[in-house]
């Protein structure tokens, strides 16, 4: 989320070379736009001596929201020449947003576009570049100058995701292998800008158990500028894998794709309730809750132990009104259908804690990004409702940013723009069937996406939310920036201040608003998001569809922090990555594989944190309708004890993370993080983490299995059991 150009200034510090490559993490910075700046000969020594693994706005710069320069010098050794290809390739990371990148003068790409390109601005904030060089255009064994320019969106801005890389010209560079879908299976597609003659080969396994079944060989030889394609079956539960390899290189190509598979068992006919067993709002707040039963429609619901002042619709199966008394309020929900009934005992607090499991719902952002609007939002609801999501209880609808006028109105009170003709109709018509309204702000004077935020307003906003009905908050950091960086004061009471001060005026509010920060982890909000009654707090920066991402927003960041959540107050890597993603008019399926979206699934049920969908709910497929609504797996999420999960083991490449449940179980995620099948005996993997195995169930394909049985998990997959343990005292 960011719109900055900035050129890429290096210096020779901190610079590394290898025998394959040559890196630079840190260069020159200066703010402004001057296309003379990527000049050889530019005197850049008045510049900024600045970092690449920090954004800007974290090394004292002021927020840039606009263009900004980097340039970086360095030595390129002719020992970077390779083979018949004399070219050197720049790998420039991840930059926010757009960048045009030069070498000692010449343009060596551009990724994303700037304002006043052809169709303006788009961003490619999340993608990684890499620049093929002339080698005319290289001083070999002399000084060179890399310049960036980069445009920068909202924060956080700049290059700072990584080293810039020099490297050696690979395989990769003159040519692309992908596997592209197609009715019964892939085509792999081998296209070259380079003549090339080589070996193209193709393997399908068998991804339970890792056996290979097929293997074929095919030489190739293609002009430059041409393609291969081969087409290939593959049914379900199968992984292919083709890869390219030409003698002039020591790289080898790679494409893989593994066919989609379901575990899930289908639900039945019956009604089945999947929701949370407790529901918290405060005394005299409305409440909006709707039953999630599964089953063939129409269903009729029934409530017994309702308070007074708390209504059911039976048609509907939404509950509505509000309670006074405070307490515990012990319920009995039933569905009813043709073929049959279901119970459910459920507990309504009525006290000071809202949220008291884990929000769950979706959020505009990742499929819409700022083309949001009140008919998307609305669309989206009823495909939440007609695609059965909302039976698994995914009730939050989050607008996230541009829906905010230009200005205000002449009192100050923050207006909808013209694509939300009516947010108090919308709010209305979200409750009326049992889902939750969800809002997007900033502490600063404008948000990521260059909207009216909430500085100096924050009273007229907090009421303007409730009026429409508004049932959480997203409140991100963005325009807050430029305030924080002018202030001397650095201090955690600085980065809290602005967010205590909005909660005060949403507790002032006569209905309950979730409070969620959006602050990237900054001064470890874990520690302190509680004590000031927020309700979950964003752990890392935003996530992206890659197993780079998921890996370090997972993995990585959420070490150690299953001390800080609990009911009322969860932790937050950020949204569900699965089904159709990509901002708008770039919609495509994501990037993870399906054993990595297992993967990613099982780790935020572990780990108790918000299951906010990011997809387009209208193509919501099979296989991602069976990873966002298996009942036992979100049923861990929404545990009512809260214990998030902890890392118990990492060895190998693989690790394991459990936690306790309130039945007195335990879940437990064994996640390999290997690029190939690992087999575990489920016993001694067990062991290494105190539990004597008694009953243990497969949580994903829903049945008991054997303990003392070896289980292969594919790369980047997950084995992810339930288990009822003989020793309790465990954890």
């Amino acid at each position: 989320m960011n719109k900055v150009l900035i050129l890429l200034s290096l210096l020779l510090l901190s610079l590394s070379l290898t025998a394959q490559e040559l890196s630079v993490d840190s260069g020159r910075f200066q703010k402004g736009d001057d296309t003379s700046w990527s000049a050889f000969d530019y005197d850049d020594n008045t510049w900024q001596v600045v970092s690449f693994d920090k954004a800007w706005e974290d090394m004292g710069l002021d927020r840039v929201n606009g263009i900004g320069w980097y340039r970086l010098h360095v030595t390129i050794p002719s020992s970077l020449r390779k083979g018949t290809v004399a070219a050197i390739m720049l790998d420039m990371g991840a930059i926010d947003d757009s960048d045009q990148t030069w070498i000692n003068g010449h343009l060596a790409g551009q990724t994303g576009t700037f304002p006043e390109d052809p169709g303006g601005y788009s961003s490619e904030w999340g993608k990684r570049r890499y620049y093929i060089v002339d080698p005319r255009w290289v001083h070999w064994d002399r000084e060179n100058v890399i310049a960036v320019r980069v445009y920068n969106y909202g924060d956080p801005g700049g290059f700072y995701r990584g080293t810039v890389k020099i490297v050696k010209p690979s395989l990769k560079y003159f040519a692309d292998l992908s596997l592209v879908a197609e009715t019964g299976g892939y085509k792999a597609v081998l296209a070259t800008s380079e003549q090339t003659s080589g070996t193209l080969n193709m393997t399908v396994t068998d991804i339970l158990t890792g056996t290979l079944e097929t293997f074929k060989t095919q030489k190739v030889n293609l002009a430059a500028w041409k393609d291969k394609q081969i087409s290939y079956s593959l049914p379900p539960q199968k992984r292919l894998k083709v890869t390219y390899s030409d003698p002039r290189f020591e790289e080898v190509l790679e494409a893989e794709v593994c066919a989609p598979y379901i575990l899930t068992p289908p639900a039945p006919a019956t009604p089945r309730y999947n929701g949370p067993l407790v529901f918290g709002v405060r005394p005299g707040s409305p409440i909006v809750f709707r039953l999630a039963f599964s089953g063939d429609k129409p269903m009729k619901y029934n409530v017994e132990g309702l308070p007074e002042g708390v209504v059911l619709d039976s048609k509907k199966g939404v509950l509505s009104g509000s309670c006074a008394e405070a307490g515990d309020f012990p319920l009995v929900f039933t569905a009813t259908n043709d073929k049959g009934s279901a119970k459910t005992s459920f507990t309504l607090k009525v006290g000071p804690l809202i949220g008291l499991t884990p929000p769950m719902g979706w959020n505009s952002w990742n499929c819409w990004g700022l083309s949001v609007s009140q008919e998307k939002v609305m669309a989206s609801a009823m495909a939440l409702i007609n695609r059965g999501l909302a039976d698994y209880g995914y009730s939050y609808m989050n607008i996230d940013d541009a829906w905010e006028a230009d200005e205000r109105d002449a009192d100050g009170r923050i207006e909808a723009n013209e694509k939300f003709p009516d947010m108090k109709a919308l709010g209305d018509w979200l409750h009326s069937n049992g889902l939750k309204f969800g809002i997007y702000s900033s502490p600063g004077d404008h948000t990521c996406g260059g909207y009216l935020g909430s500085l100096g307003h924050e009273q007229q906003d907090a009421e303007v939310w409730n009026s429409w009905g508004v049932d959480y908050l997203k409140y991100d950091w963005c325009g807050y920036s430029k305030v924080f960086d002018a202030s001397p004061d650095k201090s955690e009471a600085a980065l809290i201040r602005p967010y205590l001060y909005m909660q005060q005026y949403l507790r002032e509010q006569p209905r309950d608003i979730f409070y969620s920060l959006c602050q990237y982890g900054r001064g470890k909000v874990w520690e302190w998001g509680a004590f000031i009654d927020a309700n979950s707090w964003r752990t890392s920066n935003d996530i992206n569809d890659t197993w780079e991402s998921l890996y370090t927003t997972g993995f990585e960041r959420q070490v150690g922090l299953q001390p800080y959540a609990g009911p009322g107050h969860w932790n937050d890597p950020d949204m569900l990555i699965v089904g159709k993603v990509g901002w708008s008019s770039s919609l495509r399926d994501s990037r993870l594989t399906p054993d990595e979206q297992y993967t990613h699934i099982s780790l935020w049920s572990l780990l108790a944190v918000n299951m906010l969908i990011g997809c387009d709910l209208s193509q919501v497929d099979d296989f991602t309708f069976n990873l966002l609504c298996n009942n036992e797996v979100n049923a861990v999420n929404q545990d009512i004890l809260g214990h998030q999960a902890h890392q118990d083991v990492v060895e190998d490449g693989m690790q394991i993370w459990s936690r306790d449940l309130y039945d007195g179980s335990y879940a437990v995620g064994i996640f390999n993080l290997n690029e190939e099948s690992v087999p575990v005996l489920l016993d001694g993997v067990l062991d290494k983490i105190g539990l004597k195995a008694g009953t243990v169930r497969d949580l994903w394909r829903q049945k008991d299995i054997a303990t003392d049985a070896e289980y292969v998990i594919p790369p980047h997959g997950v084995l992810y059991v339930k288990v009822l343990s003989s020793s309790p005292s465990r954890l």
